[in-house]
């Protein structure tokens, strides 16, 4: 190279190192924002309690705009208990006992755990069609605009950065 493509070099590399420098560094999240997207393990007994106390007010909302009668308080206690989520999450395998595992074994194990919450679900899902049979028309008119509604947003979709079509 001639000395003159040396010094175009150093003075595009010079440049470059400048501009790179004087940008300002990007400004630290908002309070609010690190503690939800970034929670620690710690806060998940918090975030548990939350989520409770949202669903019981949900559900007292439901069941007031239902206007259940006596008869029908029965179907109600089987169906909110089997709302409720389990006692306790199975635990979580980490990354060290997945490395352990050959990919068959992987496999057995994601089926497995799919299993259990394909059994979750259904078991949710007669709760809720035995709970609708119950109701009178104008009851199941209700509950299907209860539903559409907190359907919408919650735990899919609803987080920050999502962005919905």
């Amino acid at each position: 190279m001639t000395i003159r493509k040396h010094l175009l070099l150093a003075t595009v590399l010079a440049a470059t190192s400048t501009l790179a420098l004087a940008q300002t560094p990007p400004a630290p999240p908002a309070p609010g924002v690190t503690q939800t997207t970034q929670a620690a393990p710690a806060d998940s007994g918090a975030r548990q309690q939350r989520w409770a106390e949202r669903h019981a007010q949900r559900q007292a909302q439901l069941k007031a705009a239902l206007q259940l009668t006596a008869a029908q308080e029965g179907a109600w206690a089987t169906y909110t208990a089997a709302m409720q989520p389990p006692a306790q999450r199975p635990p979580r395998m980490d990354r060290a006992q997945m490395a352990q595992l050959t990919t068959p074994q992987r496999i057995d194990r994601m089926q497995a755990m799919q299993a259990e919450r394909q059994q979750f679900m259904t078991q949710r899902m007669d709760a809720i069609k035995a709970f609708y049979a119950q109701l009178t028309p104008e009851q199941q008119k209700v509950y299907d605009q209860q539903a559409m509604r907190h359907g919408k947003g919650g735990r899919h979709g609803g987080g920050p950065g999502m962005h919905r079509g």
